[in-house]
């Protein structure tokens, strides 16, 4: 795989709105085809250039996932398709999908994971085996993400730990160092700094040093945040959101991920070595709430 350069990021004091602005810039998002198809003109909410993942759930046909990423790349945003495993029938599906996405949408990134499921649709049930059958290579796509779990993945570790997801992630960062590949770690959506902090810390101390892009919901309201936190297995931070559904008075406004931003931009300056580079939006509540708050917040600070 091409390995590229990564863009360098200004400098600011710990905690100072300066160093807010740096960690947002630079955000990427994520849609779907359903939700993609609700927004008149990306150009006009996003800023050129964000790279947007398109997630893949199971039963969308590929000509959406594909015609999708064929309008964000044409409109300049480069785009990142989800290649959940669990969901790939076999390789010769992988292949016409990878090629599809190369073909007619001139995709060339890739988030690979192991997909929201809990048993195998055919034979693939990991990303690792998704990687190791060199199509992405194969096909010249030149950035492949993975995911990671600060709070943990009960499907991975039943016991609520991260021995096995670590064991994985040192065999991406393997992978990574076998073929060239330029990756990174893409996380699930946290609503406290802490967890992602320690996590990154034991990451950095198992010798795993891929860059980590740090998952963050959007603004959204309260129930709708919790909603999704329980079906996607976050953990403890969901006690953020707890506590604040106790106050009546923050019920009645979108929650923001404002405060969290901000302790992990002082985590980043802080801690530069712990890799923590990007912020990934999962926009809960909207695609443009999201994308407004992000542009707000970076006029702002």
């Amino acid at each position: 795989m091409m390995l590229g350069l990564r863009r360098g990021r200004p400098e600011a004091p710990a905690g100072s709105a300066d160093a807010v602005a740096a960690f947002l810039d630079g955000f990427s998002i994520e849609v779907m085809p359903r939700t993609a198809a609700r927004v008149g003109d990306f150009g006009a909410i996003l800023p050129a250039g964000t790279r947007v993942y398109l997630a893949h759930l199971h039963g969308t046909p590929i000509s959406d996932m594909v015609a999708t990423a064929r309008r964000l790349n044409a409109d300049g945003f480069p785009v990142m398709p989800h290649f959940p495993a669990r969901i790939v029938e076999n390789r010769a599906v992988l292949r016409e999908w990878i090629a599809m996405y190369r073909g007619e949408a001139d995709v060339r990134q890739a988030l690979v994971l192991a997909g929201g499921v809990s048993e195998p649709y055919g034979e693939f049930h990991s990303s690792m085996q998704l990687l190791e059958t060199g199509l992405f290579d194969e096909y010249g796509f030149t950035d492949v993400h993975v995911a990671g779990h600060p709070e943990g993945n009960r499907d991975i570790d039943p016991d609520g730990g991260h021995a096995n997801v670590s064991d994985a992630l040192r065999w991406k960062q393997d992978f990574a160092r076998r073929t060239d590949a330029r990756m990174a770690i893409v996380t699930q959506f946290v609503f406290e700094a802490g967890p992602v902090r320690d996590w990154a810390r034991t990451l950095r101390a198992a010798g795993i040093t891929l860059p980590i892009h740090i998952g963050v919901a959007g603004p959204a309201k309260l129930q709708t945040l919790i909603k999704f936190a329980i079906a996607c297995g976050v953990g403890p931070s969901l006690r953020v959101l707890q506590k604040r559904a106790t106050d009546l008075t923050k019920l009645l406004v979108p929650f923001e991920p404002t405060d969290l931003v901000a302790d992990l931009a002082r985590i980043q300056a802080d801690e530069p070595a712990l890799g923590i580079e990007k912020v990934h939006l999962f926009p809960l509540g909207g695609i443009e709430p999201s994308a407004a708050w992000a542009g707000q917040k970076k006029v702002e600070e």
